[in-house]
């Protein structure tokens, strides 16, 4: 199964910080535009790759093993196109929050979420406190 951290379909270089650069300036805006396209078409060669797979490998098996076999590679396959479907959904709002310059800044709370942090994570939208905070109140929920 493939992985869809960006890390593993891309490199690239990270920012430059520069000391009393201003916090999502064009540049790094333009950092991040990149890190998101690219991401997303590496994402969207998957899916190609994944419709051809699906269009040659599908066969009719007289045995029903090795039907449900085949059955079972085909669901894991959709259900990973799914989350990167839903992937390249939060890749678009992360592109639509740089152009309207919310990019960058924690959705709760306002404060800059991180060049590093983002790097990890473009997709991001709270600064690490504020995800600490939701991570602990979804477990406390979740017993």
């Amino acid at each position: 199964m493939p992985n869809t951290d960006h890390t593993q379909f891309m490199q690239f270089q990270p920012y430059p910080l520069d000391t009393g650069e201003e916090y999502m300036n064009a540049a790094q805006r333009e950092h991040f535009r990149k890190i998101l396209l690219a991401w997303k078409r590496d994402l969207m060669e998957e899916v190609d790759s994944t419709i051809t797979h699906l269009k040659e490998e599908a066969s009719n098996f007289a045995d029903p093993s090795d039907r449900a076999s085949q059955e079972e590679e085909f669901s894991l396959e959709l259900r990973t196109r799914d989350r990167e479907r839903k992937l390249i959904r939060k890749i678009d709002e992360a592109i639509d929050s740089i152009d309207d310059d919310d990019y960058g800044f924690c959705e709760a709370c306002g404060v800059e979420i991180g060049i590093r942090r983002l790097e990890a994570r473009p997709t991001a939208t709270l600064c690490i406190d504020c995800k600490t905070l939701a991570e602990i109140k979804e477990k406390q929920i979740g017993r």
